[in-house]
């Protein structure tokens, strides 16, 4: 007979990471509201915030505008990507000392399945405290650490003392003391609609669901039932490992709406360069290259095309140039690519376009990569990257 094995999951969060990140190289910024993402003049949103600029109501995702009416003595910034990249790296190196069971959410947060190796290392709550101690030691930041027995009660330990906080959820029975009289949007999976439905049969905390949950099913069905399975502390999802992204994409809002659309090319050209830098860093070809491009009204449209893979900034850029060519001319307030269908298989590098005379750019895409390694992305350019530069300056 095979003894039941209890599962245990840590969960890890970053504090305010971009807000961190800055202070942690500025410490003259400490103490002081920060806020990541657009500066107040620009149409945008805010990435991040730090706890002082938290008090005033700023938000992550929150429009600029509204963050700068809240807080209009706060410090602005825009994100600087490199170093939040650099950090990250750090901190998921660090997670995998651990387990080989890491699910990454995003840039600052994630699951570790410590189940099976718990023991070589004192326990998850020594895993938990040592990851703490080396982020802050190694990296120079916090982050709050969550032990749970499910990945629902990871998350939610993790967020009970932000930030540098450690908390453990170790059985349903703790999870439902903890959250029988919080509101029911602390449940996973219950979003603004949902709650909305469910304030319309008076459920607006946990423990109405647990007294109700036949009304439950009965509004929700299916989900409702997962819904009523996460209250009770059932949560059977498991910590997926890490695999290589799909896609990966940028996109840029513009201040103002443009027609211009041999401007919106110089800005695909330099869209482009970055993509092609990040994808060649990684070893990946893209296979599917996507136009998104959002009008003045919010309307928003995307355009594809699918050929052999590529990393060729030029080839990317051709085939996005092509793309906005065929589309609406009408006024524009944001345009972007996305590099979709990710592989480490170039399958014999060809154009997208079937053009022999594109193989010609291989050499200069490997040369372009170790002078870029060496020296910086934004040092090294094509002379058609420097002239829309110049161009996107300009405007």
């Amino acid at each position: 007979m095979k003894r039941f094995v209890e599962k245990r999951i840590v969960h890890v969060d970053m504090d305010a990471f971009f807000a961190a990140v800055e202070i942690r190289d500025n410490p003259d910024l400490a103490g002081k509201p920060l806020i990541i993402g657009a500066l107040p003049s620009e149409r945008g949103v805010v990435s991040t915030c730090s706890y002082e600029a938290r008090k005033y109501g700023v938000r992550s995702a929150m429009s600029i505008k509204e963050a700068y009416r809240l807080c209009p003595h706060g410090i602005y910034m825009h994100p600087s990507g490199g170093k939040y990249g650099k950090a990250s790296r750090q901190v998921k190196k660090i997670w995998a000392d651990y387990s080989d069971l890491c699910e990454y959410v995003s840039i600052d947060e994630g699951f570790i399945d410590v189940t099976g190796s718990a023991h070589l290392f004192g326990g998850p709550s020594a895993i938990g405290h040592e990851i703490k101690r080396r982020t802050m030691e190694i990296i120079g930041l916090t982050c709050s650490v969550g032990v749970g027995y499910s990945k629902m009660s990871a998350k939610l330990a993790s967020e009970e003392n932000k930030p540098d906080g450690f908390f453990e959820i170790l059985s349903p029975a703790d999870l439902r003391n903890l959250i029988i009289d919080r509101h029911v949007r602390i449940i996973y999976g219950v979003g603004a609609k949902t709650a909305a439905q469910l304030q319309k049969i008076g459920i607006t905390k946990v423990r109405q669901i647990y007294e109700n949950p036949q009304g439950v099913v009965a509004l929700l069905g299916n989900h409702g039932k997962y819904i009523i399975d996460l209250a009770e502390g059932i949560d059977d999802r498991q910590v997926e490992a890490y695999t290589e992204a799909k896609s990966i994409g940028t996109e840029q809002t513009f201040q103002q709406d443009t027609t211009d659309f041999d401007y919106l090319k110089d800005v695909l050209r330099l869209t482009a360069g970055k993509l092609s830098f990040d994808v060649r860093l990684q070893g990946l070809y893209s296979s599917t290259i996507t136009l998104k491009v959002t009008y003045a009204n919010m309307q928003s449209i995307t355009r594809s095309k699918s050929g052999k893979p590529t990393n060729n900034a030029t080839e990317i850029y051709k085939v996005a140039a092509a793309l906005l060519d065929k589309i609406e001319k009408k006024p524009i307030r944001l345009i972007g690519i996305t590099l979709n269908n990710l592989t480490t298989n170039p399958n014999v590098q060809v154009s997208l376009f079937d053009s022999d005379k594109d193989h010609n750019y291989d050499k200069l895409n490997d040369a372009m990569l170790e002078l870029q390694l060496k020296h910086g992305r934004g040092i090294v350019k094509t002379v058609s990257e420097l002239g829309a530069e110049k161009r996107v300056r300009e405007e």
